[in-house]
């Protein structure tokens, strides 16, 4: 599951209740970043360079080439350059959120608004934050993420953090990132992040039809059946906690009732995981067992995605005109803009039942 992190807040200002270490942290990994980033060309003219690197990076080149012709996106210096930043993850990220709530708690910075996750450029830092909130009470998820984007502002730099995935993995995360300096809305990462991931899934099965590729788009196929399977499990679970939470029941009745729901999603996971034939993809999620902040981070990157995708096919499959669309519910206040995109959701669901009412009878 592709994660990023939006550090421009960070990066352009203090505000009065920011802590001056975060800052400090955040300001000095973006310019490690860049102070290790050389241009593309640069390492492939370069005869040092490994083979396997070069291959991955004349790729990147080509996907970026891409992206701009098919995808209309951003035709800029981001991803012309590559940093090797000696680690195995750009970034660490926290999530929290109260002990009997899916709500995750917000970080606040004065460019970027309000953002559902809070990250780290070192591991440390992240997991001493995390124990921080643990010991206010709150469940946490930290994890690591391969890139983040900064919307424009500097241009971000392909990194060995993400060089290392399969070649699906680097194209989606090109498209997902790029999508980012398309449209943000302040104080909304459902929004932002169900924007970019479906450009990047959009995206990637355009690639993958222009180029024949049948091979890989069965492979696609086979990994979005568990990744929607994955969300539908994570989905329900959140469903009865939110029923759980909005109840009546003392505290002590909702914690039994909460550590009740979470131990039978884990256990479904593992039987879901046997239909799989033992795939380990999703095994982190599990260890072992989620917690609120693990569906509080699946919700803010997935919620929004069936309605964005909805959205997508009304603009006849035309990025430009999805990306209008788009813009002109980022236009919108919060409210509004939910309650459109919980329509396009609903005619999807109404969609979804039909055709299997359809199917119920076609087929003998």
């Amino acid at each position: 599951m592709m994660r990023t992190m939006l550090l421009v807040g960070v990066a352009m200002g203090l505000s009065a209740c920011s802590s001056v270490r975060y800052v400090g942290q955040a300001a000095g990994g973006q310019a490690e970043v860049m102070s290790k980033a050389r241009p593309i060309a640069e390492l492939l003219a370069d005869p040092a360079t490994p083979a396997e690197l070069a291959d991955k990076l004349k790729l990147a080149q080509t996907l970026r080439a891409f992206a701009v012709k098919e995808l209309k996106l951003p035709d800029n210096s981001s991803y012309t350059q590559y940093a090797d930043l000696g680690r195995p993850y750009a970034l660490w990220n926290v999530v929290s959120t109260p002990a009997l709530s899916l709500r995750p708690v917000e970080s606040c910075f004065p460019v970027a608004g309000c953002l559902a996750y809070r990250g780290y450029y070192a591991e440390g830092d992240a997991a001493n934050y995390a124990e921080q909130r643990r010991k206010l009470g709150e469940d946490v998820y930290l994890y690591g993420i391969p890139a983040y984007s900064t919307l424009g502002w500097f241009a971000d730099p392909l990194l060995n953090t993400t060089i290392r995935y399969d070649n699906a993995a680097l194209a989606r995360l090109i498209f997902h990132e790029l999508a980012h300096q398309v449209i943000y809305v302040r104080d909304d990462s459902a929004f932002n992040e169900a924007f970019a991931t479906t450009v990047e899934l959009e995206g990637y099965e355009r690639w993958l039809s222009i180029r024949g590729e049948a091979a890989a788009m069965v492979a696609y196929r086979t990994a979005e059946r568990r990744r929607t399977a994955f969300r539908q499990l994570m989905a329900s679970g959140r469903a009865r906690l939110e029923t759980v939470y909005g109840g009546e029941g003392s505290e002590a009745e909702q914690q039994a009732a909460k550590a009740a729901i979470l131990a039978e999603v884990a256990a479904n996971y593992w039987l879901l995981k046997a239909e799989w034939g033992g795939y380990i993809g999703y095994d982190e999620w599990f260890a072992p067992v989620p917690n609120n902040a693990h569906f509080a981070s699946v919700a803010t990157y997935h919620d929004k995605v069936p309605a964005l995708r909805a959205l997508f096919r009304q603009q006849g499959s035309d990025f430009k005109a999805f990306y209008r669309a788009a813009q002109a519910l980022a236009e919108k206040n919060r409210a509004a803009r939910d309650a459109s995109l919980a329509a396009l959701t609903s005619a999807v669901v109404s969609g979804e039942k039909q055709r299997g009412a359809t199917n119920s009878v076609d087929t003998p």
